[in-house]
């Protein structure tokens, strides 16, 4: 497979790269040293105030780990995200690693979103999913076993009242993303440098955090001691 090499420099802000042409996903498995294509690392994101940002400036400079969420009305990513928001930020500083997660729905749906979960790290989305598409991540559910996951309190039927009942009281027909999106977690730079990326098979299928923060030298979370979110 055949990656273009990340411009040199950065590119400015404001810069947005549309269009579905470009190189083919990279390929499944860790992928150490593969580096991102620049025209992926080129196609905007945007942050909650509607600010085009191109996605390759956000690890341009710096180690991060970034976790692509399926929608933000899953009960599942609500909760990997309420677990996310717990990791203390000296801890990332001190492995001088960012933290992103990145959506897929509108940029009016982030600041609500953090609200919900306590999450008050980075976070941007892609909400035409170019990204999503670019880096392969999958759409639809496989089905295969991905083990009982640390992250998730709620049970099929009660997370899915939930997620109903945040749809039925929220905009009409906007499921804030497409629900069938797999999402996936990546650790990027600095640079163009991919070196680990896991690409969700299902909705269960999620990396369990602590495996990923010991990668970048970011020490355990005890999420066993989380205290509740209350939801008003």
């Amino acid at each position: 497979m055949r990656s273009a090499m990340a411009a040199p420099a950065p590119a400015p802000v404001t810069r947005q790269v549309s269009g579905s042409t470009g190189p083919a996903p990279v390929p499944s498995g860790s992928e150490r040293g593969q580096p991102l294509a620049a025209a992926v690392a080129a196609l905007p994101v945007l942050d909650a105030s509607g600010r085009p940002l191109p996605f390759g400036e956000l690890f341009r400079e710096r180690r991060a780990v970034v976790v692509f969420v399926r929608h933000f009305l899953c009960y599942i990513c609500k909760e990997y995200v309420e677990d996310l928001a717990k990791i203390p930020k000296s801890f990332l500083q001190e492995a001088n690693v960012t933290l992103i997660v990145i959506g897929q729905s509108s940029y009016h749906h982030i600041e609500p979103f953090c609200k919900l979960t306590g999450y008050s790290h980075e976070i941007y989305v892609d909400p035409e999913r170019e990204i999503y598409k670019r880096l392969g991540m999958k759409r639809g559910e496989e089905i295969a076993s991905s083990g009982q996951s640390p992250h998730i309190k709620s049970n099929i039927l009660s997370g899915s009242i939930w997620s109903l009942w945040r749809a039925v009281t929220g905009p009409p027909f906007d499921f804030q993303g497409d629900p069938v999106q797999q999402g996936g977690t990546l650790i990027l730079g600095p640079g163009d440098n991919i070196h680990f990326i896991h690409r969700d098979r299902n909705r269960l299928d999620h990396k369990p955090i602590n495996s990923v923060l010991q990668l970048v030298g970011v020490q355990h979370v005890d999420f066993t001691s989380r205290p509740s979110v209350i939801h008003v």
